[in-house]
Formats: structure tokens, C-alpha cells, sequence
């Protein structure tokens, strides 16, 4: 493995994005381009499961660790992304604490988790170095379950309990909806979720994460706690230096 989460752990922050074009070209600019991880995102994004190994290639030689957020919570996709590389795993929409056991021990070797064992996988170089992966595993793979709905929030005291690694990662979009403010980030009751979810976190010994709607407001989630941030996705930025760019063009 190329690097791990010690910096998080440590408490410093740590900042990101996700990639949803499914394009290698994409994920190598965006590797280079100064984050601390990527998200390759099968939940929303272009890619799917064949499209996570030459992404995470196109990313090894940047020093961006490789992640990948699944669709489903399903054992058998996170075992794919793990054999390919992938140096963490975002589950969306973890609602309860067994939830969130189930998600952490997929990430884990049996005794302590549930993750199926191969040898010749990418994750180990394929077999030249598969002790040191099993034994270095639980440190180097990072779980981030979201907190996305009012019934997360409800129970994110006992999420972030569930023994284990693990960044509390809320999404903003979704967890207004679910509490029927959809994006009104400074309504109260919103901001309330969020100090819940943080306080949980530090509590447990955990970090916690957000999706910040503007790079602008970087230092309000900071402020707040939180320590594992990020903005924006491949086809946001492209799209807005694209438009940015026609309308400077037009008006030149």
C-alpha cells in the first residue's frame, strides 16, 4: 500500500472529491492535482464495477489514496473494489449501528470481519506481498459510513459505538431531504444534526466527514469539527471551468 490514515487519524485534516466520469484521464488530473483521496463514485457517477481496477491504476502513481463508494452495502461488490486496491470504502445511507458493523467487517479479515480471502489480487500485488496486506489491513482500509437520512441522526451515537474504524460522513443533499429542508444548510435544525454527528465522532475516538457545498466553506465545517472533507466531482469541475470559459469568451 502507498500510504494510509494516519494523518486522520491524528486528527489533521484530510480533503477530497469524488470522480464520477469513469475516465482514467480524469482520475490522473485530479490525483495530481493536490487532494488527499479520491472517491470513485458507483453510487451516482458513470462508472461501474469494471471501471474501479484501471481508475485505481490511473491513481497509483499519484499521491491520492483511492477509494470507492458502492451502491449497496452488498459483501461481495466491497470485496471487488478491496482486490482491486481500493484504500477505502464509502457505504451510502447507513442508518442503525448493525448497519454499520456489517459495513466495517466487510472491510475485515476473518476473525475480526467477514472479508473473503484471495491471494493473486491487485490489493497485494498480486500475491508478492499478501502477509504484509493481511496483517497491515485493518490499518491502511478506511470504512466512511453517511449519515444521510433523520434515522442516522437518530442513531449516530450507537453508528459511531460499533467497535472499529471508521469516518462518519455526512451527506448534506440527502440528509436535508430526509429532514424535509432540502439544502438549507444553515437551517437550525440541520446544523443540529451536524454537531450530533461530530460530537458522536469525538466521542467514539472517530473522525467525521461532510461533503462541503462550496470550497468556500471550508473553514465552517473545520470549525465545527469535522476533518475529513469534501467538494465537488470531476464532472462539476469540468463543467464549470467549460461554462466559465464559453460565457469569458463571449463576452471578450
Amino acid at each position: 500500500m502507498k500510504a494510509n490514515w494516519e494523518k486522520l487519524r491524528r486528527g489533521e485534516p484530510m480533503y477530497g472529491c469524488f470522480v464520477s466520469t469513469g475516465s482514467t484521464v480524469a482520475v490522473e488530473v485530479m490525483g495530481s492535482a493536490g487532494f488527499d483521496f479520491l472517491v470513485i463514485d458507483l453510487e451516482h457517477g458513470m462508472s461501474s464495477e469494471r471501471d474501479i481496477l484501471p481508475q485505481l491504476q490511473a491513481m497509483q502513481h499519484t499521491a491520492a489514496l483511492g477509494c470507492v463508494r458502492v451502491e449497496s452495502h452488498e459483501r461481495q461488490r466491497v470485496h471487488r473494489a478491496l482486490d482491486f486496491g481500493a484504500q477505502g470504502i464509502m457505504f451510502p445511507r447507513v442508518d442503525t449501528a448493525e448497519q454499520a458493523r456489517a459495513c466495517v467487517a466487510a472491510l475485515r479479515y476473518p476473525p475480526g470481519g467477514v472479508r473473503g480471502v484471495a491471494v493473486l489480487v491487485r490489493g497485494s500485488q498480486y500475491g508478492a506481498r499478501f502477509a504484509e496486506y493481511q496483517a497491515e489491513a485493518d490499518a491502511q482500509l478506511m470504512p466512511m459510513l453517511q449519515i444521510e437520512t433523520a434515522e442516522a441522526v437518530a442513531h449516530v451515537d450507537e453508528i459511531a459505538a460499533v467497535e472499529g474504524d471508521g469516518v462518519l460522513f455526512v451527506g448534506p443533499m440527502d440528509l436535508t431531504t430526509s429532514m424535509g429542508i432540502f439544502r438549507q444548510y444553515d437551517h437550525p435544525g440541520f446544523t443540529a444534526a451536524l454537531r450530533k454527528t461530530v460530537e458522536a465522532a469525538r466521542r467514539n475516538g472517530k473522525p467525521a466527514g461532510i461533503l462541503v457545498p462550496k470550497a468556500a466553506d471550508t473553514k465552517r465545517y473545520l470549525d465545527m469539527g469535522f476533518t475529513f472533507l469534501m467538494c465537488g466531482t470531476d464532472l462539476a469541475f469540468l463543467q464549470s471551468a467549460a461554462k466559465s470559459t464559453a460565457e469569458a469568451m463571449r463576452k471578450a
